[in-house]
């Protein structure tokens, strides 16, 4: 298979994958619930079964990356053990128990003349997803799309490549197994980036939309080359603002946790603001449990002047998604002052208030235009599966109807069916 790649030119190779994905997409659009779940039951099967496999490849990617310098934080979103395997495994399983979106019902009435209209989701065709070092994105992309009855043509980043291949590789067993094509979900296997340029020109018109999931300047060359839909996931840029009626025992257990419980993921803190009238009562204690736990604190000169071990914060600090053991901290006058800045560095992606007012985090809540707004929460809960969204393909920060966590539903479209006795329009 691969030589036969090999010999093809990178045109005509993703020409052909998008006229195949087109194919299965067909089929898949009318394919019953009991069989897309089935397959998703029997890839689940197949990832468990192909463990060695996949930790093979994924060592082979690791020591790679590892031999060319990568940081801790994108080693670890790269890496996989035999209990991540079984999460994907896991995740696939999770799908199944959700509601098959193609095909119901989102609106229904009936006209004066007697027609009957209805609002039904419909696949949105075939899908790509274009994404960077996350092996789980394989198989979450593929089965998600799958679910909503959707052809996929998934461009995993290099650095991952053999890990991604092992996973489709099972994920190709489980559809087969199950009587459905295995071009429903393809992988572009080969790392030449003009690859991604093919995609964005839409695959000779088969490509509906795509997907970016990874860091800013992927994500900027999708949204500028892209000739198809984007859904678009910028960087996660997440700030918490400790207002001055935050509880203290509260707000350290939500500030270490949104921070370190995993930094390489998007909806890990990078900026904490901290309300004037609790910088000296509930700032230092948060920031020494997170230095504690190995946390790097950047602060403005008020923040340097009330903790120790406080690095200088720089301008460019307040707009870096750091995916590591690092924080910016910032002492803001009021809750107007901390949504201003949140205004001008966020990236739209999750942003959350600590706070006892009532009003003041239904202000904040409706005011801050993020995807995600939350009040009281780790901000580490901006993902679909917390949502009970099952697996989801990415956090939307764009304003298209996928926005926030990209899970079935939002992986449909819909049309009117009208239904009539013989009406004519006068």
């Amino acid at each position: 298979m691969l030589e036969a790649v090999e010999a093809m030119t990178t045109e005509d190779l993703m020409a052909e994958i998008g006229q195949r994905a087109r194919a299965a997409g067909h089929v898949l659009a009318t394919a019953p619930a009991d069989q897309k779940n089935d397959a998703l039951r029997k890839m689940a099967e197949a990832v468990r079964q192909a463990t060695p496999d996949i930790l093979a490849g994924n060592k082979l990617d690791v020591d790679a990356m590892t031999a060319n310098g990568q940081t801790a934080a994108f080693l670890d979103r790269g890496t996989l053990t035999a209990e991540r395997i079984e999460a994907i495994a896991a995740a696939l399983e999770d799908i199944v128990a959700l509601d098959d979106p193609v095909g119901s019902v989102m609106a229904a009435w009936e006209r004066p003349n007697g027609l009957k209209i209805e609002r039904v989701r419909t696949p949105l065709g075939v899908i790509g997803v274009i994404y960077e070092s996350r092996p789980n994105v394989t198989a979450d992309a593929g089965a998600l799309c799958l679910k909503a009855g959707n052809a996929v043509v998934l461009r995993g980043g290099s650095d991952t490549i053999h890990s991604n291949r092992a996973i489709h590789a099972a994920l190709q067993k489980g559809l087969s197994a199950a009587g459905l094509p295995e071009d429903a979900i393809q992988i572009v296997p080969v790392t030449d980036r003009a690859a991604v340029g093919e995609m964005l020109r839409g695959l000779g018109g088969n490509l509906d939309v795509i997907v970016p999931r990874g860091g800013r300047s992927l994500v900027e060359r999708v949204q500028t080359e892209a000739r198809v839909p984007v859904f678009a996931h910028l960087e996660g840029l997440v700030h918490i603002f400790l207002d001055k009626s935050a509880d203290l025992e509260k707000s350290l257990d939500i500030v270490v946790n949104s921070k370190l419980r995993r930094t390489g993921i998007c909806g890990a803190l990078e900026t904490l603001l901290v309300h004037e009238g609790v910088a000296n009562s509930h700032m230092p204690q948060i920031i020494r449990a997170l230095q504690e736990k190995g946390c790097e604190i950047r602060g403005d000169d008020r923040v340097r002047d009330i903790c120790e071990g406080v690095v200088p914060a720089s301008e460019e600090d307040w707009s870096t998604e750091y995916l590591d053991k690092i924080l910016s901290v910032k002492v803001v006058p009021d809750l107007n002052a901390a949504m201003s800045h949140i205004s001008r560095h966020g990236s739209s992606h999750t942003d959350c208030i600590l706070s006892e007012d009532q009003a003041a985090a239904d202000r904040f809540q409706s005011e801050v235009d993020s995807a995600i707004v939350l009040h009281n929460a780790s901000t580490q809960f901006a993902d679909g599966g917390e949502f009970g969204m099952g697996a989801e393909i990415g956090i939307a920060t764009g304003r298209m109807h996928a926005r926030g966590p990209v899970g079935v539903e939002q992986l449909t479209s819909f049309k009117y069916k009208v239904r009539g006795t013989g009406q004519t329009r006068p």
